[in-house]
């Protein structure tokens, strides 16, 4: 970032030219008039033979001119390119930058300032605004105060409930959003295959999937238990999970966390891409401030065939899962908490892709230990601690 910023102050002059305002380039067309009008004169006075040499001279020397009054009036000194030079470090110390956002208090001045406006009849505007934004308040609240009072049979007359009623049925309900499996993620078509794939012992993945339908799946259609069984049963092995998270402050509104697992493979012709994520490992009582959260590593999507119970799919997930340090207590130092691998046998765990709530930001720490990052959003800021 610093370099790119570098590179562009020393070459910013040869785009000066499109930061030209309408005020300056009144000054450029009457600095031009100007100049032309006495020189148009001088020329009727020479010959024929010389006007075209002295129309190229006046031409070279007005763009010159131009150049030196663009150069003069155009600057690149406004804020927006002032912040580019702290975003680095802003992110480094506080996270991404988007959980400052100025969305909120952009939102409120349309609806409290704008609408306002609107309705009233622009006499005393500010007045108007206040009280109305003041009485639309006091019947919200007076609507749910109802609204609760209804909820507990409480006794209300006709016309009340009648218009709760219309006040109620008028709002759609929230939009119930779930993760979703995409896209193929290799030449998989058992279990063999999955775990040539995933890096892991057959053994493992035999007691992880018994593990997991025992948790997950209906007894009814619960998985085979027997290692030959479990061995032809096909596997469909994917790569991208879209796990859809609700935006800050909004009931109906989704922003969507891909989440990417290549297992071994690679990734665009690169190294493999297994990302972080969050997995509920627990309740809000475990993991100290982690909320019973566990950040993991995705080692594999999968879709679990069987042909015994096909309208039953099982979409799972191979994770990693890390532990934290000190019962997930912050740390005194940094106010963060420290998490590093297993030390037991359980390295991998088959969870449901229902489990992994979205996308988590670790720091690296010293070998096998990683500090979680809670400054990365606003979101991670207030669920996690």
């Amino acid at each position: 970032m610093e370099e790119y910023l570098d590179q562009f102050h020393r070459m910013k002059d040869i785009f000066l030219e499109f930061r030209v305002t309408k005020c300056t380039q009144a000054k450029v067309y009457k600095q031009q008039k100007e100049i032309r009008r006495p020189r148009a004169l001088m020329r009727e006075r020479v010959a024929t033979s010389q006007r075209r040499r002295m129309r190229d001279d006046d031409r070279d020397e007005e763009d010159e001119l131009r150049i030196d009054m663009i150069h003069g009036e155009s600057h690149f000194n406004f804020i927006k390119m002032h912040l580019l030079s702290h975003f680095c470090d802003h992110i480094r110390q506080f996270g991404n930058i988007p959980m400052y956002s100025t969305e909120i208090g952009e939102l409120a001045h349309k609806t409290q300032i704008k609408e306002g406006w609107r309705q009233s009849n622009q006499n005393d505007a500010a007045h108007q605004i206040v009280h109305s934004y003041g009485r639309q308040h006091a019947i919200q609240m007076r609507v749910l105060n109802l609204q609760s009072l209804k909820n507990r049979c409480a006794d209300l007359s006709a016309n009340v409930l009648k218009h709760l009623d219309r006040t109620t049925s008028t709002v759609s309900p929230p939009v119930i959003c779930t993760s979703i499996l995409k896209g193929g993620g290799g030449d998989v078509s058992n279990i063999v295959d999955f775990g040539r794939i995933a890096g892991v012992s057959l053994e493992i993945i035999y007691s992880e999937l018994i593990r997991y339908s025992r948790h997950n799946l209906p007894t009814d259609h619960g998985l085979p238990e027997d290692d030959a069984t479990l061995r032809s049963l096909p596997i469909e092995l994917l790569t991208p999970l879209e796990v859809p998270l609700l935006t800050f402050q909004e009931a109906d509104v989704y922003e969507i966390h891909r989440a990417r697992s290549t297992g071994t493979l690679h990734f665009r012709n690169q190294g493999s891409r297994n990302d972080w994520v969050w997995v509920q490992a627990g309740t809000e009582e475990m993991y100290g401030a982690l909320r019973g959260r566990l950040p993991a590593k995705l080692v594999a999507l999968l879709k679990i065939r069987d042909p015994r119970s096909e309208d039953t799919v099982p979409r799972a997930a191979g994770v990693q899962l890390l532990t934290p340090v000190n019962s997930g207590r912050l740390s005194d130092l940094h106010g963060l908490v420290t998490v590093q691998m297993r030390e037991d046998t359980r390295g991998f765990t088959i969870v449901d892709i229902g489990t992994i709530l979205g996308l988590a930001h670790l720091i690296p720490e010293e070998d096998r230990r990683w500090l979680v990052n809670s400054g990365i959003d606003l979101r991670t800021f207030n669920e996690v601690y």
